[in-house]
């Protein structure tokens, strides 16, 4: 009995050893698997722990000026993600950039030239630089139009402005005398004028006057109720009709949407014309957008690349 009891004994000694044992490997194995899972990955350099990148970036700022990394990145301004651009894929489409409202300085037409693209300029007959803007753009090559001052609902047109207590022998007095002005413009468009351009009894002594110049009209469309476009076809005339007003809302913001509005535009029809202006912040946007625009396919034209050529003869 008393050997039975000694080797009970025995084996329960022998097997506490082997549980310790066990119960070590297990623990042995288990940190070394945690050490091996933070480890670096070859060819990687390790970061710092979190706490220490923390405090590192704390001790970088005067006490009272500590700031978490939250903070900095809320207060850091964002980054301008620019207009959504959509490839133009295996279509066609093509887009008429006209700068309105030339003539006041040479440094619009040296900047846009910088934009690397054709463009059409359109200059003010009677401002303070309007010949040396003409001699600008002949000298670069650039399409040009003449921007025709009319009568509109408020604001002053300008020196020469074409009005509705004119007769038809003094709006095409005055429509001679603003295309002099502009020697070697290809065609006409309207500045302001939205009550003028809706009279057809006004219109058509002065599309009459580009039709024997053979210039094209463009219609700026300040008003819907234009009759411009139409009237110079039924004139026999080339014409065209601005879709997209680029800087209507004077900000960075509103030129983007509207020029990814002329570009959506142009991508369905084919072709789209944009006017704008000599804007610093129409510039700025059409100096960010236009490389990417480039870059989507899309193809910048003159004007006159999208005109309407009705087959009918002019009525004299």
């Amino acid at each position: 009995m008393a050997r039975r009891r000694k080797k009970s004994g025995s084996s329960r000694v022998h097997g506490g050893w082997l549980i310790a044992v066990a119960a070590t490997c297990f623990i042995v194995g288990v940190f070394w698997e945690r050490r091996q899972a933070e480890a670096p990955l070859p060819g990687s350099s390790p970061e710092p722990p979190a706490s220490a990148a923390s405090a590192k970036a704390a001790s970088s700022h005067p006490v009272g000026e500590r700031r978490s990394v939250r903070e900095s990145t809320l207060s850091a301004p964002l980054p301008r993600r620019g207009v959504a651009i959509v490839p133009v894929g295996h279509g066609h489409a093509r887009i008429a950039l006209v700068i309105d409202d030339l003539g006041r300085s040479t440094a619009d037409v040296e900047r846009l030239q910088g934009l690397g693209i054709p463009w059409t300029g359109s200059v003010l007959p009677f401002e303070g630089r309007t010949r040396e803007v003409v001699s600008a753009l002949q000298q670069a090559g650039v399409e040009y139009l003449c921007h025709l001052p009319m009568q509109g609902v408020k604001a002053n047109p300008g020196l020469g402005a074409l009005r509705l207590d004119m007769t038809a022998a003094e709006l095409a007095a005055a429509t001679r005398a603003a295309l002099a002005a502009v020697p070697g413009a290809t065609g006409v468009n309207n500045h302001m004028g939205s009550v003028l351009s809706a009279e057809r009894a006004a219109m058509t002594p002065i599309l009459r006057q580009l039709a024997l110049r053979d210039l094209f009209f463009l219609d700026s469309r300040t008003s819907p109720a234009s009759v411009g476009y139409r009237l110079a076809l039924e004139l026999g005339m080339p014409a065209a009709e601005r879709q997209v007003f680029l800087d209507a809302d004077a900000s960075e913001a509103g030129v983007e949407e509207q020029f990814g509005r002329w570009l959506e535009l142009a991508r369905r029809r084919g072709g789209a014309i944009a006017i704008g202006h000599p804007h610093p912040y129409t510039l700025a946007v059409l100096e960010r957008e236009v490389p990417r625009a480039l870059a989507a396919g899309y193809e910048f034209v003159p004007a006159s690349f999208l005109l309407d050529r009705p087959a009918l003869g002019v009525t004299q």
